[in-house]
């Protein structure tokens, strides 16, 4: 359960505080006002988190640690909630079959995340899902700061700063020391404060009902199918020409990622792309040939050549029987890359290089990326197939079928619809 281990480092200061001057340093906070907590593992630990959670009041500020390059996949390794009234916990998933006490808890409460898309697979993978959100990084893009890390934004918004020293830390270790707790405790220490801050700058700017459409679609957006052949993603792959290269490599990230994944690890950390390129790119027959090639080396390595060797010569197989995977992937309905427009489509090439600088401007004067007010992908995909016929009615519809919210069609639209209707003259580019 929670307690205070340690009397805190640095007096929290009001979060309401702003500095006086562009030049005022802002005020560090070393650690949470109530002390770290200890970590919750406990089934009796779990219940007393979810009733204290129950209990408390207002938004609760959640985010989760992984441990990504590390650890095989991007599982929470810990949990971090706050919430008025209830305190901080850090409660360890490994030690649970899941955290639904504490999604029952939180029935109907505002969550707030910074980078919430980063965390929400994982909480879900735990059984947590919000029922409502504020995503306090997406709130700082659509305010137009210029920098929205958290520690960035708390500097502006409430003249704060964090002791941040372990980002990369391995979260799967077990016990994990009290610094990192500290680190991780810190992370939802003023994140409400800092929701209602930004809430008032967004309201301010006439935007926070904008905000709230974002926060939905983060919130409501399901997780992304699963990839046809991840293997292409390999990095390097694009030298490997021959069938029999291609083949190697599959049979190779196959085995790479089993192994992976039995043994809880990245699968970089047991061998690097570039070493399965290489592989591929010339097949060693033996283990000696195979200790030779650029990648594998040390002592993994030559414990597990029999496996690499014995995948290699599966792929050669395969590209003898004409099993080989094709040069390229399985299509996709996405337009081709923009550099290739100006030769496929003229037109539509002049209907994107229309459009995208006109929506950038829009971007700026409503003060926020453009990429914020739509996606480059919607506006690619509109010009290079627009709607028939080419009307306001019909451009909004097409947006929104691709997933633009309300507000987004409302500010773009009719930008779009006269970029596709009167394309600027082509020009050399």
């Amino acid at each position: 359960m929670t307690s205070a281990t340690s009397p805190a480092a640095a007096t929290s200061p009001d979060p309401s505080y702003r500095p006086s001057g562009e030049q005022a340093a802002p005020t560090l906070v070393a650690e949470p006002a109530g002390g770290v907590p200890v970590v919750t593992d406990t089934p009796a630990g779990l219940a007393a988190c979810a009733a204290a959670l129950a209990a408390g009041t207002g938004p609760v500020a959640v985010d989760a640690e992984r441990a990504s390059g590390i650890r095989y996949g991007q599982r929470a390794f810990l949990v971090q909630l706050k919430r008025a009234g209830a305190g901080i916990w850090l409660v360890d998933p490994e030690a649970f079959e899941d955290l639904a006490p504490l999604d029952d808890a939180l029935r109907g409460v505002e969550w707030v995340l910074h980078a919430a898309s980063q965390d929400l697979p994982c909480l879900a993978d735990c059984g947590m899902r919000p029922d409502l959100l504020f995503d306090t990084e997406l709130a700082a893009r659509l305010a137009g700061l210029p920098r929205v890390g958290l520690a960035a934004v708390l500097e502006s918004q409430l003249g704060l700063t964090l002791a941040k020293e372990h980002s990369m830390a391995d979260w799967s270790t077990r016990p994990l020391p009290v610094d990192w707790l500290n680190y991780a405790a810190l992370d939802v220490e003023l994140l409400v404060e800092l929701r209602d801050a930004l809430a008032a700058l967004l309201e301010e700017q006439g935007k926070l009902a904008w905000a709230e459409q974002e926060f939905e679609h983060v919130r409501t957006t399901p997780p992304a199918a699963p990839r046809q052949d991840p293997w292409r993603r390999t990095s390097g792959m694009a030298a490997l020409k021959r069938p029999v290269q291609l083949a190697v490599l599959r049979r190779l990230w196959q085995a790479r990622e089993d192994l992976a994944r039995h043994r809880d690890l990245a699968p970089g950390r047991l061998l690097p792309d570039s070493a399965l390129v290489a592989a591929a790119s010339t097949p060693p027959r033996t283990v000696p040939e195979l200790r030779a090639t650029r990648g594998f080396h040390g002592r993994s390595a030559a414990r597990e050549a029999p496996r690499w060797i014995t995948a290699i010569r599966a792929g050669i197989d395969d590209a003898a029987a004409g099993q080989a995977p094709p040069r390229h992937g399985p299509g996709s309905d996405a337009p081709p890359p923009p550099r290739a427009w100006r030769d496929r489509d003229p037109l539509a090439d002049r209907r994107l290089t229309t459009a995208k600088p006109r929506i950038a401007r829009a971007a700026e004067a409503l003060g926020m990326p453009p990429e914020n007010l739509l996606t480059p992908d919607t506006l690619r995909r509109v010009c290079w197939t627009p709607p028939e016929p080419i009307t306001p009615e019909t451009v909004a519809a097409a947006l929104a079928e691709r997933g633009a919210r309300p507000w987004q069609v409302e500010q773009t639209s009719a930008i779009i619809t006269v970029a596709l209707l009167d394309p600027d003259p082509a020009r050399d580019r």
